[in-house]
């Protein structure tokens, strides 16, 4: 019964600490929890040690994180440069080298 009011405590604590953090935090953090608990099951299922597979899966789950994190802003930059084009009725500029 202990162990179990110790691992609620300890998931409602690992909640409520993600919100003061920024979305690269957030999802860095994310890719490098699942990244975590992936590795560790990962080695433990083909009897290695789940020590080392926690941490090389967190750090690649990290990396991982914030590679999709950069992603999603680029995304929300092009939108936004697509919506405010679109408020001023001007065309979006092009990427196109070409003379009219």
């Amino acid at each position: 019964m202990t162990k179990i009011i110790i691992a609620l405590a300890a998931s409602f604590l690992a909640l409520t600490a993600c919100s003061n953090m920024s979305n690269t935090e957030q999802r860095t953090l994310s890719g490098a929890s699942i990244g975590a608990v992936t590795g560790a099951v990962g080695t433990a299922i083909f009897h290695g040690n789940p020590i080392w597979g926690a941490v090389g899966g967190a750090a690649v789950g990290a990396a991982g994180g914030y590679v999709y994190d950069q992603y999603e802003k680029e995304k929300t930059s092009q939108y936004d440069a697509g919506y405010n084009a679109g408020k001023k009725n001007t065309p979006k500029p092009s990427n196109s080298t070409s003379g009219n």
